[in-house]
This record gives C-alpha cells, structure tokens and sequence, in this order.
C-alpha cells in the first residue's frame, strides 16, 4: 500500500459531493415523509423511506414558502430535488425543491388540511353565522377594482334597488400576496364600520387563480368580521373556504348582489299582497260587529220603558222603607216605655213618697245607714219626698247591735 497516495476526508467527500451532484442535477424520488420538522429558519427537514431505505431530505425556506400544503409523517409524495452531500457530516441527502402528493394534488390537500383544522376550531359553526340585514343602506365590497365581478354586482345593484351606498375596498385577488390584500381589506371596512354587509369575492377561473379565498389569513379575517359577510367566489361549482367560513356563500357574485338587496317590485307586490289581505280582514271583523250590532239592538228595549219600570220599583221600595221605619219607631216607643216604668220602679223619689227618707250627716254628707255612724249632738239632714229636714241627735239606741 503506497501511503503517500492518501488524501484527506474533506478531499475524499469533495470528490464525491461534485460526482454525486454532476450526476444527480434533478431527480424524482417517490416516498413516505416520516421525522418532519420545521424550524424557525422556515426550513423543512425529513426523512424520506420505503420498505428497503431511506433518504435525509431538506427543503430550504425559499422553496418551503411555495407550498399549498403542509407536509406531514407517514403523506406519501414524489419529491423532485437534486442530491447533495453534506460536507460536515458526510450525508447523503436530497435537496428538496417541490413536493407533490400522490394520489392527489397539492392544491386538494392543502384545502381538506385547512378544512379540517378550521373544523375543528369551530370556525365552521352555524352558531357563529350572523343574519344579513333586510334593508342594507351601505354594501362594502372586497374585490378587484378592474375585475368583472364589480361590474356585475354593480349592475345588479342598481337594477334591483336604489339610494345604496357602495363602499369598494380593492385588493389583488390572484397572485402571491392576494390573500393578504383581501384579509387587509375585509380588517379596514370592520374597522370603518359604515358597511352594512360585505361581499367578498370575484369571477371564475382555474382552481390556482381562486386560490386566495383558500388561504387561512382571508378565512380568519372572515371569522372575526363583526359585519356579516357574503363569500362569492368562481362560478356555482367552486367551492372554496371561505364560502365555508363566511355567513353566506353566493355562487357568484352576481347572485351575493341580489341577495343583499331585495328586489322594489318583489317588495311591492309583496306590500299589495299585504294590503289585500289586510283589507278583507278588516272587511270580515266590520261584518262581525255589524251583526252583533244588530243582534245587541234586538235585545235593547225602549229607554223610557226601561224608566217607568224603575220608577215603579223605586217607589215600591220608598213604600217598604216608610212601613219599616214606621215599625222600628213603634218597637223603639214601646221599649223606651218600658224602660222609663223600670226606672220609676226603682227611683229613690219612688221609695221616699212611700214615707221613707234618705237620712245624711250634715258634716260629711255620707248616706247614714247604721246608728254606728252617728254620735249624739251630730246633726243630721232627712231627705224626704217633697222637702227635707235638719235634726239633732239626741239619743242614740244601739239595741240592734251584735
């Protein structure tokens, strides 16, 4: 073994890494992602395996930023990149310039991905659906100023209603960036707050063109409008998040005009109808008290009829309250009379024009009813029936004594 022909490692890997990426400009790789993570650098790394092997994979922000999707362990996918060794650790790894996976498009997974997660925050809740007013006075529109879709709706609008003020916020809504312009625009009218109702959309085109209204960015901004929103986005048979997220989906914007504005003539006949039955109503309820009216009359009798009657039981009752007066002031005579005998019966002047006196000492006036009470010499005063008398004790007999 001749030594002097050695070379070092990075000499060795050198070589390799130049054979390797002369030979290996482009490649596809077909796989399954598994040990995926990204960074804050924004970069992607992952591992990408079959049955037998399996391949370090990075994917540098710049080429990341591209992707609808978000790549996941265990997504199968067609990486197309080129390989390269890495000359700190002498990796073979392939730098990942796209991925797409297999089976579907990347566009179709990045939208059920979104799908499921706005899902599952709830995003998509009928709760959260706010009613459109009956009669909006101010229309914001988010849209492109150059577009068809405004003309549409402007058209439509003044067809079909007068006097409404239309406030146009315009914003790209294709391209890199549109559906940052579209959320900046539906977070200004909110914050303006003149608009009764907003319109967010445009016209048709190919699934790559309406991609904006897929975003999450325009999705958030819809959830948090306070001002409810109509999503009319493509043609009828476009289906994108927002018309999921929004408070109404329109299948085009012409339709998301006529819905936010309802039609003069459909509102006047629908006052006429209105009237109609509201006059035979009136018409039915007068019919009905017409003949309660009549039904009322019937029964009614004459007023002076009706007076003579009444006088009649007044003056019968006037005739009952004299002969019950009448009563009550004999029965009262009688009882009084009664009362007075009573009182004459048992009247000391009574007792005394039998001969009897009342017999009082003069000098304390007290009524004398034993000879106890009395000392000789007291003078005593004799009440009798007509007139009274003043004595002298002279002499008092106690025989009577116990």
């Amino acid at each position: 073994m001749d030594l002097s022909a050695a070379i070092s490692v990075s000499t060795l890997v050198q070589l390799l890494q130049e054979l390797v990426e002369d030979n290996f400009v482009e490649v596809l790789v077909q796989g399954e992602l598994s040990n995926v993570s990204q960074p804050p650098s924004g970069h992607y790394y992952f591992t990408l395996k079959d049955s037998k092997s399996q391949l370090k994979c990075a994917m540098f922000r710049s080429h990341a930023r591209a992707l609808r999707f978000k790549p996941k362990d265990g997504l199968a996918v067609i990486c197309r990149g080129r390989v390269s060794i890495y000359p700190q650790r002498g990796d073979l790894q392939l730098i990942v310039e796209g991925i797409e996976p297999e089976g579907v498009g990347s566009l179709q997974l990045a939208f059920d991905q979104l799908k499921d997660k706005l899902e599952q925050e709830g995003l998509f809740s009928t709760n959260l659906k706010q009613p459109l007013p009956l009669f909006p006075q101010t229309i914001g529109i988010v849209t492109s100023a150059s577009g068809a879709a405004i003309q549409d709706v402007l058209n439509v609008l003044r067809r079909r209603s007068s006097g409404l003020k239309v406030l146009l916020h315009s914003a790209r809504v294709q391209g890199e960036g549109a559906a940052e312009e579209i959320a900046a625009a539906i977070n200004v009218l909110n914050i303006e707050g003149e608009s009764d109702v907003l319109i967010v959309g445009r016209g048709g085109g190919a699934r790559e063109d309406l991609w904006a209204f897929n975003e999450e960015v325009v999705a958030r901004a819809i959830a948090a409008s306070k001002i409810p929103v109509i999503s009319a986005v493509g043609h009828e048979v476009d289906f994108s998040i927002s018309d999921l997220v929004a408070d109404l989906r329109a299948p085009t914007p012409s339709a998301a005009a006529e819905l936010v504005v309802q039609n003069r003539l459909d509102l006047e006949r629908h006052l006429d109808q209105l009237t109609l039955r509201l006059a035979a109503q009136i018409r039915s309820r007068l019919t009905l008290l017409q003949s309660r009216l009549g039904g009322m009359e019937k029964r009614l009798k004459a007023p002076t009829e009706r007076l003579k009657i009444q006088l009649m039981q007044l003056q019968q009752q006037q005739l009952r309250l004299g002969q019950a007066m009448i009563g009550i002031i004999d029965q009262k005579k009688n009882r009084l009379s009664l009362l007075v005998g009573r009182l004459e019966t048992l009247s000391p002047l009574s007792v005394l024009s039998r001969g009897y006196a009342i017999v009082k000492q003069v000098k304390t006036g007290d009524i004398i009813q034993n000879s106890t009470q009395l000392e000789a010499g007291d003078q005593i005063q004799l009440e009798l029936a007509v007139g009274q008398v003043t004595a002298t004790v002279t002499t008092i007999d106690r025989k009577g004594e116990k």
